[in-house]
C-alpha cells in the first residue's frame, strides 16, 4: 500500500497530473521515495508523462532515479512501463546501461547482473537500499523455484559470501549446511503432480472406430 501524500494524490488523480507546474512537487516526491525506500509507480509515471509532453523539461538524473527504483519492483513490469514513456531519452547511455541490468534480472542471470552493476553502481547512488532491494527480488525468485540450492551458486546470485551470506540466509529462513542451502517448502516451490484429463465424446469415439475399420 502506497502511503501517498495528500498533495501528490490530488495531482495524479485528476487533470492536474498534466500540468507542468506540478512537476517540481512530483520530482521532490521522487527524492523522498529514494531516501525513504518508498515506491510509487503512478507518481513516477506522471513525471515521465510530463517529460513526454515537453522533452525540454526532462532531467536525466530524475529519469535514472525512476528507472533504478523500478528495478526494485521486478518481476512487476514497472521498468518497461517507464521505458515506454521515454522518447529520445531512451537513447541515453545511462538508460541503456540500466536496461541491460533489467534484462539480466528478468533473465535470472544474477551473477551477470552483479558483474555489470559493479561498473554502473553510480547510477543507483541516490536510491537508498538499492542493493538490499535487489537481493530481496532475487531471494523471492529463488524461494519460488528451489527447495535446495548449491551455496556457491546462491552466493553468486546474491553477491554475498562469508558471514553476510549466512546472515542473509538466516533472515530468509533458509538453512545453510555445508555446500547446500535448504529453502522451506512453500506453495510455489512445492512439487505438484500434474493430472491430465481428456474428455472424448461418444460421437468422436465412434468416428475413430469407424475410421480404423476402413483401414
Amino acid at each position: 500500500m502506497v502511503n501517498r501524500p495528500t498533495n501528490i494524490e490530488s495531482i495524479i488523480s485528476g487533470v492536474e497530473r498534466y500540468n507542468p507546474e506540478n512537476l517540481s512537487a512530483l520530482e521532490e516526491y521522487l527524492n523522498t521515495q529514494c531516501q525513504n525506500r518508498e515506491y510509487d509507480l503512478m507518481a513516477n509515471l506522471a513525471i515521465l508523462k510530463l517529460y513526454q509532453f515537453d522533452p525540454s523539461l526532462a532531467k536525466e538524473q530524475v529519469i535514472i532515479n525512476i528507472l533504478a527504483k523500478s528495478l526494485t519492483a521486478i518481476p512487476a513490469p514497472d521498468f518497461n512501463l517507464c521505458l515506454y514513456l521515454l522518447s529520445e531519452q531512451a537513447n541515453l547511455e545511462t538508460v541503456k546501461q540500466l536496461t541491460s541490468l533489467q534484462q539480466f534480472l528478468e533473465q535470472s542471470r544474477y551473477a551477470k547482473f552483479w558483474e555489470a552493476y559493479a561498473t554502473h553502481k553510480q547510477l543507483t547512488t541516490n536510491v537508498a537500499g538499492f542493493e538490499e532491494s535487489i537481493r530481496s527480488v532475487i531471494a523471492n525468485v529463488v524461494s519460488m523455484s528451489h527447495q535446495v540450492i548449491n551455496s556457491k551458486v546462491l552466493q553468486s546470485y546474491l553477491a554475498l559470501d562469508g558471514q553476510s551470506f549466512n546472515d542473509f540466509c538466516a533472515a530468509q529462513g533458509w538453512q545453510v549446511s555445508g555446500d547446500v542451502v535448504t529453502i522451506p517448502v512453500n506453495k510455489d516451490n512445492e512439487a505438484k503432480a500434474v493430472v491430465i484429463t481428456e474428455n472424448i465424446k461418444f460421437e468422436q469415439l465412434t468416428k475413430v472406430i469407424g475410421y480404423s475399420n476402413e483401414m
